[in-house]
């Protein structure tokens, strides 16, 4: 097992125990732990509508990808996680389907009550990668 990590995704909340991304040796199986809309650099929430940060959360998951050697057309399956089901969904899932184009990996999309610092929306990720 090998531990991702990169600069250009946000670094795991100060203390809590978990990585980016492990990768399962021999590097073909990468878990992209749930991404939300964070500046890297600040640790602050991006604020926008639910699109605009579902774009900044899959570039934090390609960003992760890329440090494992991959990228999003090696993603398999993919959790969406949003504050506001019915009311985000669509807009969500357009900004989706422009990054998964010509690939739709399998998905499963939850309404929860919350995320971290109230993002309204978090991605995690599961890739295979050849030779990763």
């Amino acid at each position: 097992m090998r531990t991702i990590r990169t600069d250009a995704a946000p670094a795991p909340v100060a203390g809590a125990p978990y990585s980016q991304a492990v990768a399962v040796e021999p590097g073909t199986l990468v878990y992209v732990s749930g991404q939300v809309p964070v500046d890297p650099g600040t640790g602050a929430l991006v604020e926008g509508d639910v699109g605009v940060q579902t774009a900044l959360a899959l570039r934090h998951v390609a960003a992760v990808l890329a440090a494992a050697n991959g990228n999003l057309r090696h993603v398999v399956k993919t959790t969406v996680f949003l504050t506001d089901l019915p009311g985000d969904f669509a807009a969500m899932n357009a900004v989706y389907a422009e990054a998964f184009t010509g690939h739709a990996p399998a998905r499963a999309t939850v309404g929860v009550a919350a995320l971290p610092l109230g993002a309204r929306v978090e991605i995690e990720a599961v890739a295979v990668i050849p030779n990763g």
